[in-house]
């Protein structure tokens, strides 16, 4: 296998655990703690997804042939409370996600150097797909942090739960040794 479709593959499955993440903890919450934010100058939930849905709309339609930041896209209006329920937080989450794993699922590796671009600053494909993906980890972060923050006591681990390192280490050392792949 060459690098660049190990490339592709684990790209791909980073974007997977990256949305896993991000819905392992909106499923903790209630629809009040989703659309809540923590004071008038942070942004709830419900916005950063609001906001993720608008960016991926905006880079992932036509990737490979359009400017990713579409004419049509309001981004300003992404940080304003669009979203008023959980059901509408859960369809603007899977609207971008689909669309992003729509146009990344095809990529080939041979399309890896060819240029796209994103408010008329040229990206390969693999700079565009690494942007994308440093920026919604930055936003996923903000979620699973808002996330424990209304959960507080009550917050399920998505990973190691404090105290758990010594555990979760020897079961690893424990089995067979294999190449690690994310979720």
């Amino acid at each position: 296998m060459k690098t660049t479709d190990n490339y592709l593959e684990s790209v791909l499955a980073l974007f997977r655990y990256y949305k896993k993440l991000g819905e392992r903890s909106m499923q903790q919450l209630t629809e009040e703690q989703l659309l809540a934010a923590p004071s008038g100058h942070s942004n709830s939930i419900a916005v950063i997804v609001n906001h993720l849905r608008g960016n991926m709309l905006s880079r992932w339609t036509n990737f490979l042939k359009e400017d990713g930041e579409k004419a049509w896209r309001q981004r300003d209006r992404e940080f304003t409370a669009e979203l008023s329920s959980a059901s509408e937080v859960e369809h603007a989450w899977k609207e971008g996600w689909d669309c992003l794993f729509a146009a990344l699922s095809p990529i080939q590796s041979s399309q890896l150097s060819q240029i796209v671009y994103i408010r008329n600053e040229g990206h390969t494909v693999l700079e565009a797909i690494n942007r994308q993906l440093t920026h919604y980890s930055y936003h996923l972060g903000q979620i699973v942090f808002l996330a424990k923050h209304w959960r507080g006591e009550d917050w399920q681990y998505l990973s190691i739960p404090p105290g758990g390192s010594g555990g979760y280490n020897q079961q690893k050392f424990d089995r067979d040794r294999d190449r690690w792949h994310f979720v």
